[in-house]
């Protein structure tokens, strides 16, 4: 049992320094931005595209925010301005799809997938929630009434404070990184080696089938659905070292959970902001499931299509 213990720590130490390599310098970097002109050259440039979504120019704000940094960000900004109930909505799906996605893309990325396929996919289907939503959706015109969430942000006014605050906020994304990691890790490590994993597996058999992918990756799905994408991508990596998940579930299982991951958190954290959370679940976990599904369907057809071309294949004898 000492042995599991050690083995598990080993790992989630391990996987903490990989992940916080990419989180510490990412973090340190967008909270300098944060208070420099460029976060806010980026929302002029996006100003006079938000109508094609149904918003306003304000709420270039927390989309930035929310993309570069978190939710919360995002939330933050969202309760500095007066938007209506679809805005609000509108901006919380998106968020929902793609929020964080400078660390948790880049992240992602460490198992081997592209992390422009990470970026692309999130904003792809940030953008036409927006736009299907906007299309279709004729109410929500009154004022969104905000819960108790505090405007109030401290701001430092020098330099020294601007770089203080972020090494704070980065040492603290990766505290909080290990202090979920390497527990994770050692209850990983018990799962594995008194064999709860095989069970695991078979009782998730038949949904992890129906999005294409082997049962091995089931608890990759099942970490990224309530902990998150970059604690998912993080038990993937251990995954394709360990239980010999292939590169094509590896793909699919990326794509399944940076369209839905953190269920939970990412759905409750909008509670406060007055709109209607359960169809912003649904509409997550419908998109993750689809996506997925039909992505397998197409790709297992490329590969049976693959395996049967070199039996049609002739060869002649020239003279």
């Amino acid at each position: 049992m000492t042995g599991i213990l050690q083995r598990g720590f080993k790992a989630g130490l391990s996987l903490s320094w990989t992940l916080g390599k990419v989180i510490f310098p990412v973090t340190l970097i967008v909270t300098i931005l944060r208070f420099t002109p460029v976060l806010g050259w980026l929302m002029d440039l996006l100003s006079p595209m938000m109508k094609w979504i149904g918003l306003s120019g304000e709420a270039a704000v927390p989309l930035v925010l929310g993309n570069l940094l978190n939710l919360y960000a995002g939330i933050g900004a969202i309760v500095s301005f007066d938007f209506s109930v679809k805005q609000v909505f509108i901006m919380a799906v998106m968020m929902s799809f793609s929020h964080n996605l400078l660390i948790e893309s880049t992240v992602a990325s460490k198992v081997g997938v592209s992390w422009w396929i990470v970026v692309g996919v999130r904003v792809s289907l940030a953008l036409a929630a927006a736009l299907l939503i906007n299309l279709f959706w004729k109410g929500g015109g009154e004022l969104a009434q905000y819960g108790l969430i505090s405007k109030a942000e401290h701001v430092p006014d020098t330099w020294t404070g601007i770089f203080t605050q972020g090494l704070q906020t980065a040492a603290m994304g990766v505290l909080q990184l290990a202090l979920i990691v390497i527990p994770l890790m050692v209850f990983m490590q018990y799962f594995r080696e008194l064999g709860w994993m095989d069970k695991l597996s078979n009782w998730f058999a038949p949904f992890t089938r129906f999005l294409g992918m082997e049962k091995n990756a089931s608890m990759t799905l099942v970490a990224g659905l309530t902990l998150g994408l970059a604690y998912g991508a993080g038990l993937m990596i251990q995954a394709v070292k360990e239980d010999g998940v292939s590169k094509k579930d590896m793909y699919l299982a990326l794509i399944f959970l940076v369209s839905c991951h953190a269920v939970v958190e990412d759905t409750l954290v909008f509670v406060p902001l007055g709109i209607p959370v359960w169809p912003l679940l649904a509409i997550r976990l419908a998109t993750a499931i689809l996506l997925t599904a039909a992505i397998a369907y197409f790709w297992n057809r490329a590969e049976s299509r693959q395996r049967k071309e070199p039996a049609n294949e002739h060869s002649y004898d020239t003279l």
